[in-house]
């Protein structure tokens, strides 16, 4: 595998978005070149680019391409900002880009999400213990980010610092970003991990083979209230049986101070076909875990704990 960098995850060239297609990993790695802000939006909507972070910076990237090329702007924001509705990063990196819709604004956006990754990843390993056995859902990792990572980000810099002893992946059912994703990450990182099926993560809580639960996020409301991957709720309401620290990482491009509690967060539903190729099936792609269940949410400003309305920050943070 050629180096993880944030150029070889999305970047943009004279004529394209070019993006490191994850859902033709880890068999293949191929890129696709995107020509024009409707396909990347297409790219977004089928997963080929996935992540909060990763798919504001893409997003950024597709309405700087429709700016370069001449494309009615405001057709290029619309198509951008409705490919996927739960991950407020998507609309944040848009709003960000309208009053300066250049190739400079957007590698300038990327290079500081890629930064915010680096910043809360420190303050994240600090929550973990030595020789911890740390269990993580769906992909957070540089895929998910367009760079480092936030909360395997946090995993990596904890194992850099040898903190870590064992990774626990969960496979991320029905579309498997744990088990292709996260696992070809830690794979190439040398960090030791298993994958394990969604619904064992109790057992291996009950156990004692785990030690704390760190998760990404793709919008989290002014009260604390996550919204994260299918099954991250379930993960939280055991880890509060087991009593085993639950921990959010994600940059303040993920905060939505405008949302007040989950509840108001809307969740996408995605093809049922993704669950079952034949029979009746529902498949929502999110669900909302309640504040009271995370020890502390974590940004590149620091460790975040309840009450959230007053410890997290009031406004997205701002490329520089």
């Amino acid at each position: 595998m050629e180096d993880l960098t944030p150029h070889r995850i999305v970047r943009l060239e004279d004529d394209a978005v070019v993006l490191l297609d994850q859902s033709r990993l880890p068999a293949e790695e191929v890129e696709l070149r995107c020509g024009s802000a409707a396909e990347v939006a297409a790219a977004i909507r089928t997963m080929v680019i996935r992540g909060a972070p990763a798919i504001g910076v893409a997003a950024a990237y597709g309405y700087a391409l429709a700016a370069t090329c001449g494309e009615d702007l405001d057709a290029a924001y619309d198509e951008l900002v409705g490919a996927r509705p739960t991950a407020v990063n998507l609309a944040w990196a848009l709003s960000e880009m309208r009053s300066d819709p250049t190739p400079e604004r957007a590698r300038a956006l990327h290079e500081a999400e890629v930064d915010r990754c680096r910043r809360m990843a420190q303050h994240a390993s600090e929550l973990v213990a030595p020789g911890s056995r740390v269990l993580t859902h769906c992909n957070t990792g540089g895929l998910a980010t367009g760079g480092y990572g936030s909360a395997l980000g946090a995993i990596r810099a904890a194992w850099e610092q040898g903190l870590v002893e064992h990774v626990w992946v969960d496979e991320t059912r029905p579309l498997l970003q744990g088990a292709r994703l996260t696992a070809w990450e830690l794979e190439t990182l040398g960090i030791p991990f298993a994958v394990i099926a969604d619904g064992a993560a109790p057992s291996f809580m009950a156990a004692g083979d785990v030690d704390s639960i760190f998760v990404g996020a793709d919008r989290i409301a002014a009260n604390g209230d996550t919204a994260n991957k299918i099954g991250t709720y379930g993960l939280a309401i055991s880890a509060r049986h087991h009593g085993l620290p639950f921990y959010v990482v994600a940059p303040t491009s993920t905060l939505d101070p405008e949302t007040a509690r989950g509840a108001d967060i809307a969740i996408e539903e995605r093809a049922p076909s993704e669950v079952s190729p034949g029979f009746p099936a529902r498949n929502p792609a999110f669900d909302v875990t309640a504040a009271e269940l995370i020890a502390a949410i974590v940004t590149e400003e620091g460790v975040h704990r309840a009450p959230y309305t007053e410890s997290l920050p009031t406004s997205f943070a701002r490329s520089r």
